[in-house]
């Protein structure tokens, strides 16, 4: 129990130093714009990620629309929510998700969202590993009203991790065409996978 509770008082403090989306996004375009990538690794491959993530969350940003259902749910809820996701802007699956992630948050009065930088958070990685890594992106999902830990998500969709297992146990990696078809499911998706992989962790009441 007390293992529990240490989790969600390190999350926790971490909300209360995060970024909300739009500062995170507005960090990401001056990087950008300045050539560089966050991180301490300032390497020509993450800054050249960090410009073509730019443009996908941009993308994602104007395009993603949630049901009018889903819309309704979640505006309706009086569950208090806080998402806390964990990134690096080089990283590719966190394009595709993290703004799916916020037009979650924003149909819902009651759902705060903060973003972390992960090498700059590396006792809150730590703490939520995924299967022993400290792969990005993370979400952490925290029921404010019930003072818990109630999910967690990432670093990809479920029909997205399926094919990443079965692409390594053929070829042992992540090839180079892998990681291009992966970005076509992405778009041919259209988020729908994870709003609904989201959408299945929220009690929503």
């Amino acid at each position: 129990m007390e293992v529990l509770e240490s989790r969600l008082e390190l999350a926790q403090e971490y909300i209360a130093k995060g970024m909300d989306y739009d500062q995170y996004r507005a960090m990401v375009d001056a990087y950008t714009e300045q050539g560089k990538s966050t991180g301490p690794e300032q390497s020509e491959a993450r800054i050249e990620y960090t410009k073509l993530n730019q443009r996908r969350m941009k993308r994602w940003d104007k395009t993603f629309k949630i049901s009018v259902a889903n819309l309704n749910a979640l505006a309706q809820s009086t569950t208090k929510l806080t998402f806390l996701a964990i990134t690096e802007s080089w990283c590719g699956d966190a394009a595709a998700s993290l703004p799916i992630i916020n037009k979650i948050a924003e149909a819902s009065p009651n759902i705060s969202f903060k973003v972390v930088l992960r090498d700059e958070s590396l006792d809150l990685m730590e703490a939520f590993l995924t299967n022993g890594t400290m792969s990005i992106p993370k979400l952490i999902i925290i029921n404010e009203d019930a003072h818990e830990v109630v999910g967690e998500w990432g670093p990809r969709p479920s029909i997205a991790t399926q094919m990443v297992q079965a692409c390594k146990a053929e070829h042992g990696k992540l090839t180079e065409a892998f990681k291009q078809d992966l970005q076509l499911w992405y778009n041919k998706n259209k988020g729908e996978n994870i709003l609904t992989d989201i959408l299945g962790l929220l009690t929503l009441e």
